[in-house]
């Protein structure tokens, strides 16, 4: 596949911009609420609260970038990239922080569904391959992230890792500003349109009324459940339960995004190959096999092998099912399906650390990796009986008019 210059740019800003957002989340953050007097519920909740912000708002932007063009909503985004974190400084309760990852995520809630739907149009042959480049700017920054995180944590205060965390956003500004933002076809009839609310109510009864979107938006959502869950609570985990100390938090997490990283192209060639199902069903497995073992990893070696497998599982899912809603969605509408769609994964990102700390006042750490790992094993098996007749119902309402992509996606 032939990869656009404009691909190379927004996957750099994106590295940019998510490789320091990433080094504010973990370990840091979960260790800065604790030092500030946190609970295990309230680490939860400060952890995924900034995705709160995104379930609200990532539709809304979305369709924005739709009738306006996406240049505006990508350097707003960077904007609060680069802002907010200069205002950590001046935190010194968890409900201050708690108020700061609400607007932080706002950050999230623009660039997201805004860059997505820029790469998406760009051409409709080879789109999940496509994604899973542009998805390795997003595996990069979780790569790199936690042990930088972890590094920088150990010479500096949060405050001061927050605020190089600032500076360094800042340089995202440069590839957007290089890019092409040459408006698609479509948007040229929506622009005509006078009435907001009506646009959006046609744009919104659209891309709900898709059950592609929704089943993509479900398959996406649990499996962050299960990551942030372990994102959350794995270094309080590792370091007051297993033993293992703050070094192996941080390189399990790299070697997870590591793995990520590498299987993101290849696991959206083989959604495009094979079929997106497929792809998502072999990840989905992935993550039992993971999830099941992790409790029982007791030396370094064992904590990393499973690290590579729930990696390799998300590489697999990830860039499949962004491109199956592509396929679904009018294009007239990708920004706002796209906002959709990461308005439900956020939901499973608040959810799984939410729920997890919930879980972890009457179980133990063993307990919820295992019962992840048991509903993780039941999509699979629901994936495998129910696929055929459901997708065939997807697509006949969606009204896909290619029948091999239909049925590349159904296998």
């Amino acid at each position: 596949m032939r990869v656009p210059l404009d691909l190379w740019r927004i996957t750099c800003a994106d590295l940019i911009v998510r490789t320091a957002y990433q080094v504010g989340k973990t370990p840091l953050m979960p260790l800065f609420a604790a030092s500030l007097g946190a609970g295990e519920l309230l680490v939860g909740a400060i952890v995924s609260v900034s995705t709160m912000t995104g379930m609200v708002f990532k539709p809304i932007f979305g369709w924005l970038s739709d009738r306006w063009g996406r240049r505006l909503w990508l350097l707003a985004g960077l904007v609060l990239f680069s802002g907010v974190p200069f205002l950590y400084s001046w935190v010194n309760t968890p409900e201050e922080l708690f108020a700061l990852r609400l607007l932080h995520g706002l950050a999230t809630a623009v660039f997201g569904p805004v860059s997505l739907a820029f790469v998406a149009e760009m051409a409709a042959s080879g789109r999940a391959e496509r994604l899973g480049w542009f998805g390795m700017a997003r595996s990069g920054g979780y790569l790199l992230a936690p042990l930088m995180g972890a590094g920088l944590l150990t010479w500096l205060d949060p405050s001061t890792v927050f605020t190089l965390i600032g500076f360094a956003s800042c340089l995202a500004f440069l590839p957007v500003c290089m890019m092409d933002f040459s408006r698609p076809w479509h948007k040229r009839g929506m622009e005509q349109e006078k009435e907001l609310g009506r646009a959006w109510k046609s744009a919104c009864s659209a891309v709900l009324s898709n059950s592609g979107l929704w089943l993509a938006g479900a398959l996406e959502m649990l499996v962050y459940l299960v990551t942030y869950s372990i994102k959350a609570f794995m270094p309080l985990y590792a370091l007051f339960v297993a033993d293992f100390n703050l070094l192996a938090v941080g390189l399990f997490f790299t070697v997870q995004e590591a793995a990520h990283l590498a299987m993101r192209p290849l696991g959206g060639r083989l959604g495009d190959r094979v079929g997106y199902l497929t792809a998502i069903n072999a990840g989905y497995f992935a993550l039992v096999i993971g999830l099941l073992l992790l409790p029982y990893a007791t030396a370094h070696a064992e904590l990393l092998a499973i690290a590579v497998v729930l990696g390799a599982g998300q590489g697999l899912i990830f860039p499949s099912t962004v491109a199956f809603v592509s396929r679904c969605v009018d294009a007239r509408h990708l920004g706002i399906g796209m906002g959709f769609l990461g308005a439900v994964r956020n939901f499973g990102k608040v959810a799984g650390p939410v729920g997890a700390g919930a879980l972890l006042t009457r179980m133990d750490y063993s307990q919820v990796f295992h019962l992840g790992g048991v509903a993780a094993l039941l999509v699979v098996m629901a994936l495998l009986l129910l696929q055929r007749n459901y997708l065939e119902a997807i697509f006949l309402r969606a009204k896909l008019t290619t029948p091999s992509e239909d049925e590349a996606m159904l296998r």
